[in-house]
């Protein structure tokens, strides 16, 4: 597994907003991933909604197509939102990312709720497991691994079950595991 470039901050997620205050926090574009604890909240890649693997899905999927874009404007609306731009009237984004990419890179992935609900602009957006350029090369924000372990984690994903990432350097964890409820660290 490979993180952001710049290593983590602290994201805007389930954990407590009152630990993070005076620590480093995710910027749009800083490179970092984010640290704390975000609901999964949906499924996206290149297979078909009638597809075995979409069909098979226990979270929201989303077929990646052409006008599928990942908005990452912190002036724009839609700003942290993976929007069908097709629908869109008047977009109002100076950048965004496309979702059908032919790096195989977002062939499979899962939507992380980092600066979800309201997003605050400029907070980070577009943060997601996906697959990697290649094995040790970070991202520029996302969790990455490879095909095989990112569609067996698709696979076990259950919306039943509220998935969360829990994504901390090991000293935070253990700071933290108690007062979160988090189970003993097992590396």
């Amino acid at each position: 597994m490979v993180l952001g470039r710049s290593g983590l901050a602290w994201g805007r997620g389930l954990h407590s907003r009152q630990v993070i205050e005076g620590e480093r926090q995710k910027r749009e574009g800083d490179s970092c991933a984010p640290a704390g604890i975000f609901a999964i909240t949906a499924l996206f890649g290149d297979a078909a909604p009638d597809s075995a693997f979409a069909r098979a899905a226990k979270l929201p999927y989303r077929q990646a197509t052409p006008d599928l874009k990942a908005i990452d404007d912190p002036a724009s609306a839609h700003y942290n939102r993976i929007v069908d731009q097709s629908s869109i009237a008047q977009p109002d984004w100076a950048s965004c990312e496309d979702m059908l990419r032919s790096d195989q890179r977002y062939a499979v992935g899962a939507v992380v709720a980092h600066n979800s609900e309201p997003p605050a602009p400029g907070a980070g957006s577009c943060i997601f497991l996906h697959v990697w350029e290649s094995e040790g090369v970070p991202t520029a924000g996302c969790t990455a691994m490879s095909l095989a372990d990112m569609t067996a984690i698709a696979g076990w994903l259950d919306g039943a079950a509220a998935p969360l990432l829990v994504q901390l350097p090991q000293a935070e964890y253990e700071r933290w595991r108690e007062a979160w409820g988090l189970p003993q660290f097992v590396s």
